[in-house]
């Protein structure tokens, strides 16, 4: 790191430094918007995640589980592993769609953000504390049901 010259402002090899360090920063908010596009498109997005799931009925016509146990535990391990993915895919997506306004002021300012980027940056984080903490409800349920957890 250079230091600052004599006139009080960044010296020329560190302002050489932050250009470039601007640079990748916006090679790398691309390469973040693309990686985002393609879990779009792909079958990792979480609409399509959620939708992949199977009714019980998928199973048979059981009643209750005390006629054919084993299908109900198959039913309640795929139900529990469904919402697992499915939140672990809407994550990705949030952590990326965040990861790219961070960078983006980290290259700009955060300041140049438009307020409805900022806006959104907050409400992102706000929506994967709430999905980390259906998560260890859900962990916290699973555990005093069955005594352990996987």
């Amino acid at each position: 790191m250079g230091l600052p010259d004599s006139s009080g402002g960044a010296s020329a090899s560190r302002a050489a430094d932050l250009e470039v360090s601007g640079e990748l920063l916006t090679t790398f908010v691309n390469r973040v918007d693309a990686v985002l596009r393609k879990l779009q498109e792909s079958a990792g997005n979480p609409t399509k995640v959620s939708a992949q799931g199977i009714r019980k009925t998928s199973l048979g016509n059981v009643p209750d589980a005390s006629t054919f146990p084993e299908a109900h535990r198959l039913y309640e391990q795929y139900d529990r592993v469904h919402q697992e993915l499915t939140s672990l895919s809407k994550t990705l997506h949030l952590q990326i769609e965040a990861t790219g306004i961070a960078v983006q002021g980290a290259a700009h300012g955060f300041d140049s953000l438009e307020e409805e980027q900022r806006q959104r940056f907050w409400a992102i984080q706000a929506e994967i504390r709430d999905i980390e903490q259906a998560q260890s409800n859900r962990a916290h349920t699973q555990d005093s049901k069955t005594g352990w957890s996987l």
